[in-house]
C-alpha cells in the first residue's frame, strides 16, 4: 500500500472515531500486559483498607460495626456503576472509561490518610464522612471490569475472549499480593498512611502509562484494508441493549444470582481476612496471611483454563463445561469454610483460605466469562448487571460480618453463612446455568 493510500485510510479512521477493529497480535500483547497490570493496581488499592482497618480502628477508636460500615460502603459505590459503566463502554470504548475511572480511584486512595484525619473535624459524622468518601471510590472502580470486558470483547475473536479476559482477572491475585507484601511490610515499619500513599500513587503511574502509551497506540493505528474483517460497525451505532429478552431467560438470572453467592464469599474474606488472623491468630506474620492465600489464585486460573480446553477438546458442551469448572469452584469452597469454622490451628486456618481464595479462579473461567457467552454483542452491559447484583451481597455480607463479629465474636457464623449461599448459587447454576447466546 502506497503512502498516500495509507494517509488516505488513516484520515478515514479518524473521521470514524468510534470504529474499531481485531487487535494484531502485537496490541494484544501490549493491552494484556497493560490490563493486567491494572487490574493489578485496582486491586491493591481496594484492599489497602481492609489490610490497615485493624491499625486504623485502634487509633481512630472504630468498633466492629464501624469498621464493617467503612469496609462495605465500597461496595454500595461499587453497585451503582456497573451497568451505566458497562452501557457506555459498549457505546464509547471501554479504553476511555477505564482511564476515567483509573484517576479517581488512585487519587482517593492517596488521599485517604487525609480523610481520615479530617473526619473527627465534622464530629458525630465521621463515620458517614469516610463512608461517602469510600462510596465514591467504589463507584469509580465499579466500571473497570464491565469496561474491560466490553474492551476485549470489541477487540477479540470470539474463541479468544474468554480465555483472554480470564488470565486478566489474575490481576486481582497479583494487586492484592502486592497490598499484602508491601502494604504489611510499610505498615510495620512506616505506618498506615503511608500504605495508601504509595499504592495510591501507583495507580495514578499506570493510569498515565495507559493514556500515553496504550492509548497512544490506539490513535496511530491505520486500518488493514486488505482484512475486511478487521473493519467493524460504529459503536455509535449499536442497538439498544434488548433487557426484556434477557431478562425472560433463566440461564441469564442463573448467572447473576451465581455470581452474587460466589461474591458474598469472595468479598466477605477479601474484606474480613487481615482481621480475621488478627483476632484468632495475633502473633501470626501479617505479610504470611496477607500473601500465601493470594498465591493459589493465578494457577488456579490457569488450571482452569486448562481444564476448559480440555474439556471442549473431548467435546463436551459449553453449557457443560461452565457448570463443571463452577462445580469445582463451589465444592472447594465449601469444603474448606467448613473445615475453617471448626480449626483454631493457624496452619489449618491458612489452608482453608488458601483453597478458598484458589477457588475463585475456577469461578473467573466459568460464571464470570459466562456474559460473553450469553451476550456477544452487549456483554459489557450485561456484565455490568451481573457485577451490580454481585456487589449487593458484598456490602450486605460484610456489612452482615462485622454486625454478627460484634454481636456474638464467632466467626464460624459468618463462614457458614457463606458456604450456605454458596451452596444456593451452586444449586441454581447446575439447574438453569447455561452458554448458549441469548441474543
Amino acid at each position: 500500500m502506497s503512502m498516500e493510500e495509507k494517509l488516505k485510510y488513516s484520515l478515514l479512521r479518524n473521521e470514524l472515531v468510534d470504529t474499531q477493529s481485531i487487535w494484531t497480535r502485537h496490541e494484544k500483547r501490549i493491552w494484556f500486559i497493560t490490563l493486567i497490570t491494572g487490574t493489578c493496581m485496582l486491586y491493591s488499592t481496594r484492599t489497602t483498607m481492609p489490610l490497615l482497618v485493624p491499625a486504623v480502628a485502634a487509633e481512630m477508636k472504630w468498633s466492629k460495626t464501624d469498621s464493617g460500615t467503612v469496609l462495605s460502603s465500597f461496595f454500595w459505590g461499587y453497585t451503582l456503576t456497573q451497568v451505566v459503566g458497562g452501557y457506555f463502554s459498549d457505546r464509547f470504548g471501554g479504553q476511555r472509561v477505564i482511564l476515567f475511572s483509573a484517576i479517581g480511584w488512585s487519587f482517593i486512595t492517596f488521599l485517604m490518610p487525609n480523610i481520615i484525619w479530617w473526619a473527627p473535624n465534622v464530629k458525630t459524622y465521621a463515620i458517614p464522612f469516610i463512608v461517602t468518601i469510600r462510596i465514591i471510590n467504589g463507584a469509580f472502580q465499579g466500571v473497570h471490569f464491565p469496561s474491560m470486558i466490553s474492551l476485549t470483547s470489541q477487540n477479540l475473536c470470539s474463541n479468544e475472549r474468554t480465555s483472554f479476559f480470564g488470565l486478566l482477572t489474575s490481576g486481582s491475585a497479583i494487586g492484592t499480593l502486592l497490598t499484602g507484601i508491601l502494604g504489611s511490610f510499610m505498615l510495620d515499619y512506616f505506618g498506615w498512611s503511608y500504605v495508601f500513599r504509595v499504592i495510591g500513587f501507583m495507580g495514578i503511574s499506570w493510569a498515565l502509562i495507559l493514556r500515553y502509551y496504550a492509548m497512544a497506540g490506539e490513535r496511530n493505528r491505520i486500518i488493514n484494508v486488505s482484512l475486511p474483517s478487521r473493519l467493524c460497525v460504529n459503536k455509535s451505532n449499536v442497538e439498544t441493549v434488548p433487557w426484556l429478552k434477557y431478562f425472560t431467560k433463566f440461564s441469564f438470572w442463573a448467572c447473576v444470582l451465581t455470581h452474587a453467592c460466589e461474591m458474598n464469599c469472595f468479598f466477605v474474606l477479601l474484606s474480613w481476612l487481615p482481621t480475621y488472623f488478627h483476632d484468632l491468630f495475633p502473633h501470626a506474620k501479617g505479610w504470611v496471611v496477607n500473601m500465601i492465600p493470594w498465591l493459589a489464585l493465578p494457577p488456579s486460573t490457569f488450571f482452569a483454563k486448562y481444564l476448559t480446553g480440555r474439556l471442549q477438546a473431548r467435546e463436551w458442551s459449553m453449557s457443560s463445561v461452565r457448570k463443571i469448572v463452577q462445580s469445582c469452584c463451589f465444592a472447594a469452597q465449601n469444603l474448606a469454610l467448613f473445615i475453617m469454622s471448626r480449626t483454631t490451628d493457624f496452619h489449618t486456618a491458612l489452608i482453608c483460605m488458601t483453597v478458598i481464595i484458589g477457588g475463585t479462579g475456577f469461578h473467573n473461567n466459568a460464571v464470570t466469562v459466562n456474559p460473553q457467552d450469553l451476550a456477544p454483542s452487549h456483554s459489557g452491559s450485561v456484565f455490568g448487571l451481573m457485577n451490580t447484583v454481585g456487589a449487593i451481597p458484598g456490602f450486605l455480607g460484610v456489612y452482615l460480618a462485622g454486625h454478627i463479629l460484634e454481636a456474638t465474636q464467632s466467626w464460624p457464623m459468618v463462614f457458614s453463612a457463606a458456604a450456605g449461599i454458596n451452596l444456593i448459587g451452586w444449586i441454581i447454576f447446575v439447574v438453569f446455568g447455561s452458554a448458549e447466546a441469548i441474543v
